[in-house]
């Protein structure tokens, strides 16, 4: 069978991830390597200052003092016996969608396996506790089956949200990443010496508009599946660029 990186950006005793350890089970082999503690928001930080220490909890299952990235790194190149064929990342609890994606670990984790040259997604559910994990990871083995069968588009990561619930979602959305800003994010506080702190998060998120966002699939009940590409120019914006500065420069 396939080998399978699996990580994420909660933790090694995180339930999304024993959830998809166990689902992928079923379709190959999987190789955890995920950080020791929950590491949401970190993005794709490498840990470059210090030395990192890998513990294996068991068969196939490694904890690493280090980021999504970090685990990712270590995993491909000198955790796994062999190389894998796919890295997932995940079960996130709560969304990944819109501006989040570029604050996220567990879509970084899958950034990072794309950067190395594997095919690579990384899997959220959408919505609030109590999460049922077993749907999500259930179409992640299916999805995962899928691309070890058929592969992926070069330099492309696929970030997939699953809405939270017992029943099965109402379709599969292929959909574009939306835009998704908070509003109220920063909280002032002050601890019991009257000294002013700032909590960032939380807040009232204003969701994309368009029908093709992510968006807009999770809040009609649908799975989204964003394909995101590691080339971030704007070749719109290029040519704008290019056009204009020959008026600057002449």
């Amino acid at each position: 069978m396939k080998t399978v990186l699996v990580t994420n950006d909660d933790g090694i005793s995180a339930p999304g991830l024993v959830a998809l350890r166990k689902a992928l089970q079923k379709i190959a082999s999987p190789v955890v390597v995920a950080p020791e503690r929950d590491n949401s928001a970190v993005s794709h930080s490498l840990t470059m200052r210090r030395p990192l220490w890998v513990q294996q909890m068991e068969e196939a299952v490694f904890m690493v003092d280090g980021t999504p990235a970090d685990c990712v790194t270590l995993g491909v190149a000198k955790i796994a016996v062999r190389r894998p064929s796919l890295i997932v990342s995940g079960i996130n609890p709560g969304e990944n969608i819109g501006d989040d994606v570029n604050y996220s670990g567990t879509v970084s984790a899958a950034v990072e396996g794309t950067m190395l040259g594997i095919p690579s997604f990384a899997v959220s559910l959408a919505g609030e506790a109590p999460f049922h994990y077993e749907y999500a990871a259930a179409f992640a083995a299916r999805l995962a089956k899928w691309i070890l069968d058929h592969g992926m588009p070069r330099d492309t990561l696929l970030n997939v949200n699953i809405p939270n619930g017992e029943g099965d979602p109402k379709e599969i959305r292929f959909t574009r990443q939306g835009r998704r800003t908070w509003e109220g994010a920063i909280k002032e506080t002050k601890d019991p010496w009257g000294r002013k702190h700032f909590w960032i998060g939380g807040g009232t998120p204003s969701h994309d508009s368009r029908r093709d966002s992510d968006a807009q699939a999770l809040l009609a009940g649908s799975i989204s599946i964003t394909p995101i590409r590691l080339d971030l120019t704007d070749y719109e914006a290029l040519s704008f660029f290019k056009e204009g500065w020959k008026d600057f420069s002449g």
